[in-house]
Formats: C-alpha cells, structure tokens, sequence
C-alpha cells in the first residue's frame, strides 16, 4: 500500500475495467477531490471579465445580473446581460434581489429553515458554517469550501475542487467533525449542501441544520467576509499558476488567518486563540 496521499494519487488508473475512481479512492484512503487541482480553463477575455465581476460582488453583493452587466459596460466592456449571468452562474454568485437564483437547491432536495435570525451566539461549537466560493487563477479557476465556526472565525477544515460537486464539501465536513460538533450548521440552499449525501451527516451527529434564506447571502455573513480576506490578502496578491501552488499558498494563508492574523472583532486575538480559550472557560465578548 501507498505510505502518503500523493504516491496513493499517483496509483488511481482512470482507465480500469472493474473499479471506478471512486471505488479506488475509497481503497486507497484518499478523497477523489483530491485528485482535482488542476483550474477549469475559459478564455482569457471570460477570465478577466469573471475576476472583475468577483471583485465587485465581494464589494456589493446585492448586485444581480443586471447591476453587474451595467458595471462591466462602465469598464468598458460590451457584454451583454445573458454573457454576464453565464459566467456569474459558473462562479456560484447570486444577488440578493428576489428572482431566479445561480445557488438553485437540486429537485426533491429539502430545504431547512434558517435557525440564527435573533441568535446570540457566544461560544465556540454554537454555530459552524460552510459556503463555496471561486477561486480565480491565471489560466482557469477552483472551487474553495471552508467551514468556519462562527463564534471564534476558526476555520475548521476547507477544501479546493475543479467542480462543485458534493464530495469535496462533505471532505471539509468531515475533516471538522473530527475536531468536535456543533450545535447549529448554517449553509446556503445549494445543491451540495442540500443533498442526501450531506444532510445525513449532520443528522447522524444530532446538529441543527440551518440554511440561508433564498436571495439573503448575507444570512452566511462571516463566512462571506471571510472570503474577502482570503482574495484579497492571498489569491489577488498570487495570481496562482496551478492547483498545487494554490493548495500550498492556501495551506499557508489559512494558518497565518487561524494562528496568527488578530481580529479587531475579537479583541485583537487570533481564531484560535479565542475558540480554544474559550474550551477551557474564558471569556471573550465579540
């Protein structure tokens, strides 16, 4: 058998007549996500226009189709609204106007209510959360998902995909569950979270499940500025080339935001070190 996750990778034969890459990657101990770095290709003119609309909706992220297509005329840009809903849908962004959502839960999928409207939250493990964002790179683009506990923002465990399927962020899940259990989970209304697949995990712990308000982005808001801070302290900063230097430059980034990064919100300590001391009894006002 294989000693690291990488020589285990290298042993996955897409091509084999018995066993599919997912039966392989369940014998190798290994998540198939993981085989997935490599950024989805677009054109260079789709890749500029996707990084601009990104920016600006971690600027305004009640902005639709329309405003956005509005902006990217203001650039100078002649793209027309169905251009702009196209590229806004492959990057998971949806406004917060009423309408037709890019966030669509699957058919028969059910949805949950949202549970923290009024919630005091005030101490770590009352509420982690989960959300997918994309992530631009010089030749394509990557999915990111990261669930974060929303008391201390300690970033539990994230993961990086070529698509937004569920196995990456049931991955994430349970990488976090292992270091404990909430009692709320809060997500969006997406497919991913919204499965079967999903769901079940967080039943099977006895958590809370909370979901978004369909065209309320910001019901989800820590995680939402937490994307903020990892474009524009890391990925706008890099320009990654490939998926492993976005894996290492990410590794890199989220142990500077858990360990070492202070947060005015938390009295100027780290994640960690408000949702540990927070284990052992102390108090922290946020």
């Amino acid at each position: 058998m294989p000693r690291t996750r990488d020589e285990a990778l290298r042993w996955i034969d897409h091509g084999h007549p018995k066993l599919s890459v997912r039966r392989q990657c369940q014998l190798l101990g290994v998540q198939r996500s993981q085989l997935y770095y490599e950024p989805v290709p677009e054109t260079a003119e789709n890749l500029d226009l996707m990084q601009r609309i990104n920016k600006q909706y971690l600027q305004t992220p009640f902005w639709g189709s329309r405003n956005m297509t509005t902006f990217l005329h203001q650039q100078g840009f002649a793209v027309n609204r169905k251009r702009t809903q196209r590229l806004m849908r492959i990057m998971g962004l949806k406004g917060l106007a009423p309408g037709p959502s890019t966030s669509r839960p699957a058919p028969h999928h059910p949805i949950y209510p949202y549970l923290l409207r009024d919630v005091v939250i005030n101490r770590p493990n009352q509420v982690w959360s989960s959300d997918v964002t994309y992530i631009p790179m010089r030749h394509g683009y990557l999915y990111l998902v990261a669930v974060m506990d929303w008391f201390s923002r300690y970033v539990l465990s994230w993961r990086l995909s070529n698509s937004m399927d569920v196995e990456f962020c049931v991955a994430a899940l349970d990488e976090a569950l292992d270091q404990g259990t909430p009692e709320i989970f809060n997500t969006d209304q997406g497919a991913q979270f919204t499965s079967r697949q999903y769901t079940d995990r967080l039943k099977s712990s006895a958590i809370e499940i909370s979901m978004d308000g369909r065209g309320r982005a910001l019901d989800n808001v820590f995680i939402e500025r937490l994307w903020r801070s990892v474009k524009y302290e890391d990925i706008y900063l890099k320009h990654y080339e490939s998926g492993a230097d976005c894996q290492k430059g990410l590794t890199r980034y989220f142990k500077f935001y858990s360990h070492e990064r202070p947060h005015q919100s938390l009295g100027n300590r780290t994640p960690w070190a408000v949702h540990t001391s927070q284990r052992r009894g102390a108090k922290v006002s946020t």
